[in-house]
């Protein structure tokens, strides 16, 4: 019989060992622990001197103090969260490569959308990338041109931070054009078509303007798009009453001298959303539509199943806390008397 329980106290050793914790013991837990065994001792010392007065032993007290000890101390490493016995999990998961770009045009910085249009997408981004931290996500900038300024990416703090930084004069400013950005979208996320592949990834753009877009070849690479399954969601930011552009002290003006009023152009943003399968959502001074379109993008499946194997391990809270009852209920039934008659 000695063989079978040496194993079985090997084994007992060796799973406290690979035990790891949910949480960890701070310096607060540490001294309100110690302030606790303080004033505790304190109280046994006044028993002690009460019994002592009336020449009685009361070592029941002490009996309460090794049961009250101990069920604290149950209650911490509950409250810890003790985890052993590793196994195996497979992880099925539903993706996307999301890349969101955003119209740094001097159009952004009309005020018909508070504080101003680029000021109101910058924050509707922050909450994209929050609702969106099981997906890779990546930020493009544009104006004429187009640029990536952050690659695909889990990293939501990176992400946010890239977001906060962006401004109008990141761009040099001779009109909007989707065609550079659309082409961009095709190389970044253009995928290989093999039927074998493991990992058919739904990809996305997210293109968020106030639509005023002077450039052409939009259908032409619509339909490259469209045929590579990438689904382009606009987002239209700005009201159909328009706004000045504020620059400096004054307002812009055109080669005449005349100022500049900007007007949410949605036409564009549509038929683009139209020809990729996509959608068109709004934000203006009375509206947000982002709940929408994150509702939109989540609903799309099917086109992501990775399948992942992890070590996991069981959270064992219950065994210390349910010893931890027992003996609670022990301390309330067991009484103290300091004095015999």
């Amino acid at each position: 019989m000695a063989a079978p329980l040496k194993g079985e106290a090997h084994g007992l050793t060796a799973a406290f060992l690979e035990m790891t914790w949910y949480q960890t013991i701070t310096l607060l837990e540490i001294i309100f622990g110690a302030l606790f065994l303080g004033l505790y001792i304190g109280y046994l010392l006044r028993v002690r001197r009460v019994a002592l007065f009336f020449r009685q032993r009361p070592h029941i007290v002490w009996l309460k103090f090794v049961l009250r000890h101990l069920y604290v101390l149950l209650i911490i490493i509950a409250i810890l969260g003790p985890s052993f016995g590793a196994m195996k999990k497979e992880i099925r998961t539903i993706g996307k490569d999301l890349y969101i770009a955003v119209d740094l045009s001097q159009s952004m910085n009309a005020t018909d959308v508070q504080p101003s249009r680029l000021e109101k997408a910058k924050h509707e981004m922050q909450r994209l990338i929050t609702r969106f931290n099981s997906d890779r996500i990546g930020l493009m900038v544009f104006s004429d041109e187009a640029f990536v300024q952050s690659p695909l990416t889990y990293d939501q703090k990176a992400l946010q931070l890239y977001t906060q930084t962006l401004r109008t004069s990141l761009l040099l400013h001779s009109g909007t054009d989707y065609a550079p950005l659309l082409q961009l979208t095709l190389e970044k996320l253009k995928q290989d078509k093999n039927p074998e592949a493991e990992e058919q990834k739904a990809r996305v753009l997210v293109l968020i303007s106030d639509g005023e877009d002077f450039g052409g070849k939009v259908e032409r690479l619509a339909a490259q798009l469209r045929e590579q399954n990438i689904r382009v969601y606009t987002l239209g930011i700005g009201t159909t009453d328009g706004s000045r552009i504020p620059v400096g002290r004054g307002f812009l003006q055109d080669s005449e001298n005349r100022t500049v009023t900007t007007f949410l152009n949605p036409e564009p943003l549509v038929q683009l959303a139209d020809l990729t399968g996509g959608q068109y959502y709004e934000v203006s001074d009375r509206v947000s539509e982002v709940s929408r379109l994150i509702s939109a993008i989540n609903n799309i499946e099917g086109e992501l199943r990775e399948s992942k194997t992890i070590d996991v391990t069981a959270n064992k809270y219950i065994y210390p806390l349910a010893l931890a009852l027992v003996l609670i209920v022990l301390d309330v039934l067991i009484t103290i008397k300091l004095i015999r008659i």
